[in-house]
């Protein structure tokens, strides 16, 4: 019963090995390297897809946080928040000269 059970074990072990070695050949042939870089493309290319949905997604939630009309908006291009009033000319000069000093 022993004997029989190590030359199983050693038969599996040979076994294993010998497909082990048999694949690791394979991955280093051209046909093995190309097969891996073109996988490697394919998952770069999914990544790069689901990043940019994600940054529309994202971008498309922001704007919709950050709509309040045409009047936000054109605040927004003022460069002025909602809601802040507009500061005289004097007090803008003085606070961009300040800026600019410091």
């Amino acid at each position: 019963m022993s004997r029989a059970f190590w030359f199983a074990a050693g038969a599996a072990s040979g076994v294993y090995t010998l497909v082990k070695a048999k694949r690791t050949a394979q991955n280093f042939t051209p046909d093995g390297v190309a097969a891996r870089l073109a996988a490697w493309s394919v998952g770069a290319r999914m990544f790069k897809d689901e990043v940019l949905t994600g940054m529309v997604d994202r971008e498309r939630e922001l704007r919709q946080q950050l709509s309040a009309g045409e009047a936000s908006q054109r605040l927004l291009d003022e460069g002025r928040r909602p809601g802040e009033k507009r500061a005289t000319q004097a007090v803008t000069a003085a606070f961009d000269s300040h800026r600019a000093s410091a």
